[in-house]
């Protein structure tokens, strides 16, 4: 077991780490502006020429936010480390690195099947290695703060979070044309808990 002071300078290290890889994500657009220039190209044509660049940032921008978000929700719930959560945290570090990857290849090749599936399925890592921290956490009660322990919502959403990408992976790789619209699953889950939710305060 590791103190809290290690799992402050593990949060500080994934939100460093989060905050790169965030960024990176605008280099390519970056890079378009001394292209155009060396084209000679108007400078609305940066965008119209660009928009499967912009649409690929815009894209993984939300997803890495929303998968940031849900990891500090996480460890709000944390109060110390063990070996465990710290390697199964550097692993959806590592799918957070990757995502401008396949990012870039989205810009690149578009609705192309593979890069759909490579690009969805770094997602999916990215949320087994989130609910595996989470399982962690939730059957390790002395990890949690004390008086803040892991809500059982939150294992449920996790585990349905990774269903629907498992799924939505699933449906790329054989489904024809479904592409990234695979990622409106995403509304489910959060969907299936607010009816499930009202049904509990009903009955």
């Amino acid at each position: 077991m590791r103190t809290s002071q290690g799992q402050e300078r593990l949060v500080f290290f994934t939100d460093a780490v989060v905050a790169i890889a965030i960024t990176l994500l605008v280099l390519p657009l970056v890079d378009a502006v001394p292209e155009a220039l060396g084209k000679h190209h108007e400078s609305t044509e940066v965008l119209s020429e660009n928009l499967p660049l912009i649409y690929s940032f815009l894209l993984s921008f939300a997803v890495i936010a929303r998968l940031w978000r849900v990891h500090h929700k996480l460890f709000q719930h944390v109060g110390a480390l063990s070996e465990p959560v710290v390697l199964w945290n550097t692993l959806w570090v590592l799918t957070i690195v990757v995502l401008p990857f396949p990012t870039e290849m989205i810009g690149a090749y578009g609705n192309d099947r593979f890069t759909a599936v490579f690009y969805i399925g770094t997602m999916l890592a990215s949320s087994l290695c989130q609910t595996t921290l989470t399982v962690i956490v939730w059957r390790n009660p002395a990890l949690a703060v004390e008086g803040n322990p892991l809500p059982a919502r939150f294992l449920h959403s996790s585990v349905s979070t990774a269903a629907a990408l498992l799924v939505a992976v699933l449906l790329v790789a054989f489904v024809p044309g479904v592409t990234y619209y695979a990622l409106f699953l995403l509304l489910l889950p959060p969907l299936v808990e607010r009816l499930l939710g009202r049904r509990k305060t009903a009955a």
